[in-house]
């Protein structure tokens, strides 16, 4: 099971410019049942489309508009942070913070024995999540 990470999630929508077919490639043959998105990845996403509603209009409003079909095409796959994430993610910033939403998708990911699917593995590293890089593969 993969906890998909907001790259990613773009990366797949239709119509992006200059999209990876690496990363296409790699959804496509991944079962769809088999791909989840936490509820921070739409927070991310949400947060982007405000600021674009805002900025530009027209192109927040069209993203609006595809991130409904996201999350109608993700109903019963989107991963809630809930009091039991709380710990995995606090652990996450001991000895050494690290970014709020990437820890809190690698502890939603660790809760659930998932793996998180990212570009910025980075990010990621030394939460002991497992992870995948499909533009690497």
């Amino acid at each position: 099971m993969f906890v998909l990470d907001t790259h990613v999630v773009s990366e797949l929508r239709h119509g992006k410019p200059n999209q990876s077919t690496v990363v296409r490639a790699w959804a496509a043959a991944q079962p769809v049942s088999t791909l989840y998105l936490s509820a921070i990845t739409i927070l991310e996403l949400e947060m982007g489309i405000q600021t674009l509603e805002r900025r530009t209009p027209p192109q927040g409003s069209a993203l609006r508009r595809w991130l409904g079909g996201v999350r109608a095409a993700f109903a019963n796959r989107i991963l809630p942070f809930t009091d039991n994430t709380v710990p995995v993610c606090a652990a996450l910033h001991i000895p050494d913070p690290r970014s709020e939403r990437d820890a809190m998708i690698a502890a939603t990911a660790m809760e659930h024995r998932f793996t998180v699917v990212t570009r910025n593995t980075a990010d990621f590293a030394g939460t002991g999540v497992a992870l995948v890089n499909p533009w690497g593969v």
